[in-house]
């Protein structure tokens, strides 16, 4: 099951919804490849970001990513080549997609925010685009 928008597919970016069950005894939410574009390969976590830093500043060549902000709040700006967009991500059942070939940065942190990132591949140190420039070089601006 392929849970993000068709809109966001065509962009390359976009929300992931997944499922959250609350009781008296707090929420769980749930994150399978049932839910997920992909299956994760990777899974890391960002936290204690500086006031004023900014994480990610890449795309990736055949990575995809959801991300999560399982505490706090922090934005994501996308740049797919074509159009740019940034989205507030501020609930740990909604995560965002970041396909290949997607500029991202995550910017203005809440304090105390925790971010969870599931990955489709391995790290790889070669698969990824870092100057900004470069990548608008690449992708036609």
């Amino acid at each position: 099951m392929n849970i993000i928008n068709n809109k966001y597919e065509e962009k390359g970016y976009g929300l992931v919804k997944i499922p959250t069950f609350s009781d008296s005894r707090g929420c769980l939410s749930i994150a399978d490849e049932e839910r997920l574009p992909f299956i994760p390969k990777r899974v890391f976590w960002i936290y204690d970001v500086v006031d004023g830093k900014t994480r990610g500043g890449h795309a990736h060549n055949e990575c995809a990513e959801v991300v999560f902000a399982v505490k706090g709040r922090f934005e994501m700006f996308v740049d797919n080549g074509k159009e740019q967009q940034t989205f507030t991500i501020d609930s740990p059942d909604t995560g965002i997609y970041i396909g290949k070939n997607v500029w991202c940065e995550l910017r203005n942190f809440a304090p105390g925010t925790v971010c969870v990132a599931l990955a489709s591949h391995p790290y790889n140190a070669n698969g990824y685009i870092n100057c900004k420039d470069e990548f608008d070089k690449i992708f036609g601006r």
